[in-house]
């Protein structure tokens, strides 16, 4: 359901794309409070949606830096506001904390895609190259492991998650990013290869961290938004870490100010 909606906002980019990744990530923010209240807290909500929509704001007039500032005041004022006046309803003692972590990670799924995008001349190959590694890795995952079964990967985070599926993953996303970084920005096979299997990783240790949460909390799902699929942070949660993962190599490589090139030329 997704898909075609990411892709199309991967191609005319610019304002359609910062768009359509915040309100994910408002969309996000919801089913984190959600998780750790039990109910959608406007404590937490509001200052952590207020950050995202003047983040997505300055990144789309290409002020990064105060995207990052404005995300991470967005945290604090939510932990300040669930400390100074706790909920009566909530799961946790450590509820600011968590409030706190709810705007970052929700800010990542963001800001990382956004920046990544926002390179004119190779932010559309950096997506697609992005939304290739992350969707074959779990696709190939899912198949074999069912297919195959075996020895769980982290049976104490996941139930279901094998190393056979695992490895099948690593192997498609990086056949699939090999293949489009090549054929979309001519990046060297060897190169592309290596990033696509560090991204791939990355995309699998999101999933772990997000099941991680949502055993925390002891909820199968995020939210039940997608009929069969959970919620968006059940969609997302690797493509947000792989994507962070991404603008900091490419960050690294060529500047944050380039890091859709940093990533796929070497």
């Amino acid at each position: 359901m997704l898909a075609p909606i990411a892709i199309a906002a991967a191609y005319f980019g610019g304002w359609p794309f910062i768009c359509a990744f915040g309100v994910a990530a408002i969309i996000m923010l919801w089913e984190w409070t959600t998780l750790v209240f039990g109910e959608a807290e406007p404590r937490a909500l509001v200052p952590g949606t207020g950050a995202l929509v003047v983040a997505a704001g300055l990144v789309g007039e290409s002020d990064a830096a105060a995207a990052l500032a404005t995300v991470a005041l967005g945290a604090v004022f939510a932990a300040g506001a669930v400390a100074a006046w706790p909920p009566r309803r909530r799961r946790t003692v450590h509820s600011p904390a968590w409030s706190a972590a709810g705007v970052i990670y929700a800010g990542t799924a963001l800001l990382g895609p956004a920046l990544l995008r926002a390179d004119p001349a190779l932010g559309l190959a950096a997506v697609v190259y992005l939304f290739a590694i992350v969707w074959a890795t779990d696709i190939f995952a899912y198949v074999v492991g069912r297919a195959v079964g075996g020895p769980l990967l982290w049976p104490a985070l996941s139930p279901k998650k094998t190393w056979a599926g695992a490895v099948a993953g690593l192997g498609g996303g990086v056949a699939a990013g090999t293949l489009v970084a090549y054929a979309s920005a001519g990046t060297a096979p060897l190169v592309a290869g290596v990033l696509a299997l560090i991204l791939s990783v990355m995309a699998q240790g999101g999933d772990l961290v997000e099941s991680a949460v949502k055993r925390q909390f002891g909820v199968k799902d995020a939210s039940h938004l997608i009929p069969g699929h959970g919620g968006v942070m059940d969609r997302l949660d690797g493509f947000l870490v792989a994507a962070l993962a991404a603008v900091l190599i490419g960050s690294l490589h060529r500047g944050i100010a380039a890091p859709a090139l940093g990533l796929l030329v070497w």
